[in-house]
Order: C-alpha cells, then structure tokens, then sequence
C-alpha cells in the first residue's frame, strides 16, 4: 500500500517535468491506476482484518478525492487545442 500511495506522488511529478501536456496526462492516468490499485489494497485489508470498516471508510474516501483531483487535472491536460503542446 505504501508503495502504491508513493507511486501517485512519484508519477505526478515525473509527468510534470516532461516536455507536453500530452506526455503529462500519461504519468497523470499511471499516477490514477495507482490510486485504484491503492483502494483494491484497502479492500483487502478490510477483507483480511487488518484495517477497521471505519478506518477503510475514512480512507477511502482520501483516496476518491485524489482521484478526482487527478482526473481534472488529466482532462485539463488534454483540453482541446493543447494536445502535445509543449509547456
């Protein structure tokens, strides 16, 4: 789970520092499969018993909000008229 929660971070910054929107949006959307891989980790904590139904609740819910934040920022990267655009 750490792994994944470091991946969404790590991937952010990676897409920002290359040359394009376009090229961004692709870290952005890998930055994205992590934060779902990270709730796919949550459930299975719960499942196991290592994490409370209201502790997986409260976290989950962080983690539906940077997705959100991730998908605006992805669909603002690829607006029309600035695909591949360099920055």
């Amino acid at each position: 789970m750490r792994r994944c929660a470091v991946s969404i971070g790590a991937n952010i910054a990676e897409g920002s520092a290359r040359k394009s929107d376009r090229d961004f949006a692709r870290f952005v959307q890998i930055a994205f499969a992590s934060a779902s891989e990270l709730e796919q980790h949550l459930l299975l904590a719960v499942d196991l018993e290592y994490l409370s139904r209201e502790h997986h609740a409260r976290l989950v819910a962080s983690v539906d909000e940077v997705k959100r934040m991730l998908i605006g920022l992805s669909r603002r990267l690829t607006a029309d008229g600035r695909r591949g655009t360099a920055r």
